[in-house]
Formats: C-alpha cells, sequence, structure tokens
C-alpha cells in the first residue's frame, strides 16, 4: 500500500456538544483515526477547531451561542487554544504520538522568506515523527490578514505539506443534491470536479452557530485544495474509519473532490484565496478570452466598470460581463485611477494611468478555459 502525506481538519460542530462545550470524546475518536494512518505509514498533519468553544468553557460561559465581537472571539481563542491542544497532545500520546503546535497566519503563505521558514518547521516535525497541529493564531490575528476560517487553513496547509490528500471532517456525511435537511430526496454526490458552479447552488452558510464555517466553506477550501493538486474529501467526522477509508478512497466514505490538473505556485494561492477582496473590476467579452484563454495582463481597454474602492497593490476580483468571477489579481493602480483609464486603449492615456491594470504574473484564472 503506497503512502500519503494526510492534512485531516475536523469541524466546530464535530468536537463540541449541544451547548457549545469541547466534547473530549470526540476528540479522541478523531485521534484514534490519525493513529491509524500512522500505524498503516502514513503521515498526517491536523488541523483542529474549537479553541473558542474551549475558550468557553474554561471561562464558564456556555450557551449555544457564540460571541458577536472579534475582541471577545480572539480573547476566547487565546484563552482556549492551550486548553485545545492539551487536549489533543493527551488524545495522540495515548497511542505513543508526539504533538507539535504550529500557529500561521495568511502571510505565512504570501511572503516568500515565511513561506519556506514554515515549509521547513513542518517538514522538520514530520521528519521527527511529531504529529503537526496547525492552527490560526487566533489572538492576534484581525479581519485585515486572517484565514477567515480553518477550512481554508488547511487547503493551504496542504499545499504548504505537499499533500495527497485533504480530509475534511464534518456534521453531514459531504455534499449532497440538495440539503437533506429539507430535502428528503437529496442523495449523496460521491465524486465532483471542482469547477463545477453549480455545486455552490446546493451547499449553504454555516450548518451551526458552534462554527464558522459551514458546507460552502468546505467546498471553497475543496477547491483551493484542487488547484494545488491534492485530492479533498469532505465526509462526516462520526462515520466509522472515516479517515483511513477516506484516505484508501473508500466508495460512500463521502464527497471526492478531484484535483486538477494544472496546479498554482504558493504566491498564486495565496493571491487567490489569502488576501482580501477590495474591490471588482468588469471586463467585457475580449478581454475575459486574453485572460482566461490567453494568459495575458489586464489592459484598461477591457475593462467596462471598476467596483469597490481600493488602493494599488490591493487584491481584486475580475468579473466577466455576465457577472461571473473569472480571475483574481492584484492591481497595479488604485481605483480612480483605474476608473479614470476604463475602456481607453493605452496609447490614448498618459504615462500616469496608462498601463498594465492587473499583470499576469499577479493574475490567477479561476474558471476553466473557453477553447
Amino acid at each position: 500500500m503506497s503512502t500519503h502525506i494526510v492534512v485531516a481538519k475536523i469541524g466546530s460542530s464535530s468536537v463540541t456538544t449541544a451547548d457549545g462545550r469541547v466534547d473530549n470524546g470526540a476528540i479522541e475518536t478523531f485521534c484514534n483515526g490519525v493513529a491509524m494512518l500512522r500505524a498503516q505509514g502514513h503521515t498526517v498533519v491536523v488541523v483542529p477547531s474549537g479553541a473558542i468553544a474551549a475558550g468557553l468553557t474554561a471561562l464558564g460561559l456556555g450557551g449555544d451561542q457564540r460571541p458577536g465581537d472579534a475582541v471577545t472571539l480572539q480573547a476566547l481563542a487565546s484563552v482556549g487554544q492551550s486548553r485545545l491542544m492539551a487536549t489533543y497532545e493527551r488524545a495522540l500520546a495515548d497511542h505513543g504520538l508526539v504533538a507539535g503546535q504550529v500557529l500561521l497566519t495568511p502571510l505565512d503563505f504570501g511572503l516568500r522568506e515565511q513561506y519556506l521558514q514554515a515549509r521547513s518547521t513542518l517538514a522538520r516535525l514530520i521528519e521527527l515523527g511529531v504529529v503537526p497541529v496547525v492552527n490560526e493564531n487566533d489572538a492576534t490575528a484581525d479581519d485585515e490578514i486572517r484565514f477567515g476560517d480553518n477550512d481554508r487553513l488547511a487547503a493551504l496547509v496542504a499545499h504548504l505539506v505537499g499533500a495527497d490528500t485533504l480530509v475534511l471532517l464534518t456534521d453531514t456525511a459531504g455534499l449532497f443534491t440538495a440539503d437533506p435537511r429539507l430535502d428528503a430526496e437529496a442523495t449523496l454526490i460521491a465524486a465532483v470536479n471542482a469547477t463545477d458552479e453549480d455545486l455552490d447552488a446546493t451547499v449553504g452558510g454555516a450548518g451551526t452557530s458552534r462554527g464558522s464555517g459551514g458546507m460552502a466553506s468546505k467546498l471553497a477550501a475543496a477547491r483551493i485544495a484542487a488547484f494545488s493538486g491534492v485530492r479533498a474529501v469532505i465526509a462526516q467526522a462520526s462515520r466509522p474509519d472515516v479517515l483511513t477509508d477516506a484516505v484508501a478512497g473508500e466508495p460512500g466514505t463521502g464527497t471526492f473532490v478531484l484535483p486538477r490538473d494544472v496546479t498554482l505556485s504558493a504566491r498564486k494561492l495565496w493571491i487567490a484565496f489569502a488576501r482580501p477582496r477590495r474591490g471588482a473590476l468588469v471586463i467585457d467579452a475580449g478581454a475575459v478570452r486574453a485572460v482566461v484563454d490567453g494568459n495575458r495582463s489586464l489592459l484598461p481597454a477591457g475593462v467596462t466598470e471598476v467596483r469597490g474602492n481600493f488602493a494599488a497593490g490591493d487584491a481584486v476580483e475580475i468579473v466577466g460581463p455576465d457577472d461571473v468571477v473569472v480571475a483574481k489579481g492584484l492591481v497595479r493602480v488604485d481605483s480612480v485611477t483605474a476608473d479614470a483609464a476604463v475602456g481607453h486603449r493605452t496609447d490614448d492615456l498618459d504615462a500616469a494611468t496608462a498601463g498594465v491594470v492587473v499583470h499576469r504574473d499577479d493574475l490567477v484564472v479561476l474558471v476553466a478555459g473557453q477553447g
């Protein structure tokens, strides 16, 4: 049997009780699965959830509703993170495994030096036989520089460590043809391509008040993995042997999201999925062909509308005439300059306005080519 590098992420709803407290038994069951993978010779990196729930428990707050303000959430995560880590340390130690905590921020993927340092640290932990337990540095992260949820973090970590498989465990069995909570006829989708846009209509927001993700977040993370050439599996945490079956590709385990043949570099993954969107550029059909099929830079002549306020260097979405996002990139001019140049040929613009709006080196195509 071939061995895999596996990133296993478990959602908050799967490791907390109905009243919002950490379910130690659920974490122990998850760690049993990690130990089974290790016994089979696989390398495993864990991305846990539940720091806020652990903080609520430690402070005796309880309740089913998460606090809404960012500062309180960060304080709770600060209290809960060490307690959550201690639970994983004990559960893995029962199987003779040593856990090592790694806290990351989006800049660890966007800055080359930090990316290489993070990759080296994780590689060395793996060489030493440690199970890396990776989380976002929630206590100091803010809305300007954060992953947003641990599904996205797990997908980026899968790229960082060169994973073969990303397993996203949640409280449902995978992606369905409709919301199974509302439609009794809904059936499990066994396998999908990451570029299948029809899937977006079948998923909603966060499934419970105890998590920041939901099935839409799982699908988005699976797509990030697919852009990295990593197979993703969305499955139910409570399913017996779910981790080993997911890695083995056992039919019925969950929804398998197939990797793309063409993958992205770490920097382009950061642009596409870790940099916050600051605005949008609407482009005409000719520009869509140039950007998507021709691997060309975006010029002012192809832009028909500027949306939002952004500065040079910000990330913007690039939207086709049908309002579908076709790409994302780092813009070279601010929104005022871009708006002044809309529809103009470069030869017709002055030196301050002319030139490339988004260079192809800073641009990530997010849809399949038109042929």
